[in-house]
């Protein structure tokens, strides 16, 4: 196992740093998504996997995923190489409580969206108004399913 670059208490700073809700992404969304005349709820607890926002006119629910905690296959995610063990049983974790989580919705009647960091980060980031747009389009739908990620191709080598 590799030891860690930085000591302990700095270690502990920086993850303490890292935020599960109101990300930048996130927040960047749900502005363009309330100017557009959306009505939302953020994170409700009695839902799996506290969505990022609940349509509950749409019986729809939005994630905003980061990339690199939920195991996104885009330039944005890289293993650790520290302590690679750890990481990928963590975030291995993480992707499989996502499946669980989306089929508890989905058995629940839940219509379910997920918008990754690198559609709105990075060098393929789509416009927000293009994001904005296919999220307003999936709400009226009725469709079951959105994916939006970034115009991204992983580099080969």
């Amino acid at each position: 196992m590799a030891a860690d670059i930085v000591d302990s208490a700095t270690r502990s700073r920086i993850m303490s740093g890292i935020r599960g809700r109101n990300t930048k992404p996130e927040l960047l969304l749900r502005s363009a998504l309330h100017r557009q005349g959306f009505r939302f709820r953020l994170h409700r607890r009695d839902l799996p996997g506290r969505p990022d926002m609940v349509f509950p006119k749409h019986r729809a629910v939005i994630f905003v995923n980061g990339c690199f905690w939920h195991g996104h296959d885009c330039p944005l995610f890289r293993w650790p190489k520290s302590r690679e063990d750890f990481w990928r049983g963590k975030i291995t974790r993480n992707i499989e409580r996502d499946r669980s989580q989306i089929a508890q919705l989905r058995a629940g009647g839940w219509r379910v969206g997920l918008v990754w960091e690198c559609a709105v980060k990075g060098r393929g980031k789509l416009p927000l108004e293009t994001v904005t747009g296919t999220c307003a389009e999936w709400l009226e739908s009725g469709r079951t399913e959105m994916d939006i990620h970034g115009n991204q191709t992983r580099p080969s080598g």
